[in-house]
């Protein structure tokens, strides 16, 4: 920790930019570690889960839609936006059950990470489901989703074809692939 004192940046003034239904945008003045002063944006995020669902044949679920920012359909696991006091693992089971019309009776935890440090305070906690039932998806009512499952090699080949460009999912099916094989990829 004393390592971390030699980086560390102290904000002088913050002011709020921008009060969004799933975001804020504050603009922080901070003293830098030798006594300069910088500005630094920041996007404030309530955080999120993702799901890696795998069934007992080996398969994993994704959800292909329209991601407007980028003008681009995408193939992501199933993920969401955590409510104010709901607990990580309730909005994972919430979101699988939503997007996908799964649920799981064998929850664990298998990594937490920060999605874009450089300019979001958005933490992400990633979960995988597996014993799954099938229920009937009831995604929001602005989501049009595609649900997918795959073998979980075959989603895997898809980061390295580039058809999944997704963080989350790239984290998710990775980190699944090493939990199931011991092996974070093959050639």
């Amino acid at each position: 920790m004393v390592e971390a004192k030699r980086f560390r940046e102290r904000c002088l003034k913050s002011e709020r930019i921008y009060t969004g239904k799933i975001l804020n945008l504050r603009r922080d003045w901070v003293a830098l570690p030798d006594g300069r002063e910088a500005s630094r944006e920041v996007v404030e995020h309530a955080g999120a889960v993702a799901v890696v669902a795998l069934d007992e044949k080996g398969r994993v679920y994704l959800v292909r839609q329209y991601r407007y920012p980028i003008g681009r359909v995408t193939l992501e696991i199933p993920a969401g936006k955590l409510d104010p006091g709901e607990s990580p693992e309730a909005c994972a089971r919430r979101e699988l059950r939503e997007e996908v019309g799964l649920v799981a009776q064998s929850w664990e935890h298998l990594l937490t990470f920060y999605s874009t440090p450089g300019f979001s305070d958005e933490i992400m906690y990633l979960f995988l489901a597996r014993d799954l039932s099938r229920e009937k998806a009831q995604p929001d009512e602005d989501e049009f989703l595609e649900i997918i499952s795959l073998p979980l090699q075959e989603a895997v080949n898809k980061i390295w074809t580039g058809e999944i460009k997704d963080a989350k999912t790239i984290i998710g099916l990775l980190a699944l692939r090493y939990k199931v094989t011991g092996q974070a990829y093959s050639f």
